[in-house]
């Protein structure tokens, strides 16, 4: 195996290790906010702490990694994920909401680092591997979908504390995450890479398709984590079993990672723009079906058609990143990518909790429409715009 592939095998593993910590989290942070606070509107708030964490740490994690290459740096990343793990299992031993909403935030730098395994992939690939390459190591994610919820399943009662259990396992995942990474073999940046600056950032952002991938990335983001992150509430204030909402986050996570297998190929095949544009589309289908309904088998179609609608976008809007820098730009164009994620993220999440508990499970739903409109739009005007210089250079 060369190590391009060796590379990619590597960072799929750790990916599969990173989406196991972070569907665990999802399946139970909002139900552990909901058991301890005062105020059930606050529920969410611990997932939007582990946004936050993830959107404070981001910029500096791609910085960081510049100065010390990426094994160590996202080596040094999962610690952060240790002692984000022990805070949360803290929290629910001493039963206090706000220390959990501290762990969480921790853990977020953890995941700030983790979203990197995509782009250290990306850049150890060739040109035209880098699709591929992308795909596969988001791909991982499809065991963190199976293993994660399931994990929650057996651990969350497993302890006299509800959720102890859970947060606990999350420290073996995190083992396992550094044993892999010393296998890693992508070179560490050179002293003529570190100091290198390229254009500012200012400069970089201001090329449309810059734009049109960040925008891509953040919205098909924050609008899958804002009725991904409100489903097992809203399941619960049906009727429905933890069991269930556990299982339809399940399918969920592996609807956004299961397409990895041939995104990449349709992306060479149709280009990043049309593939974004699909999963925009699935967007409107996965409200459309949850609209119809609160049987479980909605809630479940509709997150499934999510997890695959996100895919699409956030692929098709990395690969449409990686072609509007420079290597020695990678650093401050990816880090300020990844910091709109979180932000949008942030924001989705908080709001996703207030709206759910106060509005229902179907305002949410009508709040989701206006962004995946705005995504949809950009990026039409971005491919009449290319369509155009095409024409204007024959």
């Amino acid at each position: 195996m060369n190590s391009e592939r060796r590379n990619v095998a590597l960072l799929t593993a750790c990916q599969a290790m990173l989406l196991t910590n972070n569907s665990t989290l999802i399946a139970i942070n909002g139900l552990a906010g909901l058991a301890l606070a005062a105020n059930r509107s606050l529920a969410t708030l611990p997932v939007t702490c582990w946004v936050l964490g993830a959107a404070v740490a981001t910029m500096r994690a791609s910085l960081h990694m510049k100065r010390v290459g990426r094994r160590r740096g996202l080596t040094l990343g999962t610690l952060w994920g240790f002692a984000g793990a022990l805070i949360c299992a803290g929290a629910i031993w001493l039963q206090s909401f706000w220390l959990l909403c501290f762990g969480a935030l921790v853990f977020g730098v953890y995941n700030a680092y983790g979203q990197y395994y995509r782009f250290a992939a990306a850049d150890a690939a060739s040109v035209q591997f880098r699709p591929t390459a992308i795909s596969l190591v988001l791909a991982g994610g499809l065991i963190g979908g199976v293993l994660g919820p399931t994990t929650s399943r057996l651990t969350v009662e497993l302890l006299p504390q509800r959720f102890l259990g859970a947060y606990l396992a999350l420290t073996l995942f995190l083992l396992v995450t550094v044993a892999l990474l010393r296998f890693i073999r992508i070179p560490d940046p050179s002293a003529a890479e570190q100091q290198a600056a390229g254009r500012p950032l200012s400069e970089i952002a201001r090329q449309p398709k810059y734009l049109v991938a960040v925008a891509g990335a953040a919205i098909g983001y924050s609008v899958m984590n804002f009725l991904m992150t409100s489903t097992p509430i809203a399941m619960g204030i049906c009727g429905h079993p933890y069991g269930a909402a556990a299982f339809v986050i399940s399918s969920h996570v592996v609807g956004m990672y299961l397409p990895s297998f041939f995104t990449g190929g349709l992306i060479r095949r149709f280009g990043s723009l049309r593939v974004m544009f699909a999963g925009a589309l699935l967007n409107v289908v996965c409200v459309a079906i949850a609209l119809s309904g609160i049987e479980i088998a909605q809630f479940w179609f509709a997150l499934v058609v999510l997890g695959v609608g996100w895919n699409f976008l956030f692929i098709g809007a990395t690969t449409l990143l990686t072609e509007t820098y420079r290597p020695e730009e990678r650093a401050k164009a990816q880090g300020a990518n990844d910091s709109a994620i979180f932000v949008m993220m942030a924001l989705s999440s908080f709001s996703s909790g207030l709206i759910v508990t106060n509005l229902g499970w179907n305002s949410v739903n009508y709040a989701a429409l206006p962004l995946v409109a705005i995504i949809m739009a950009a990026i039409a005007w971005l491919a009449l715009r290319n369509r155009r210089q095409r024409s204007a250079a024959v």
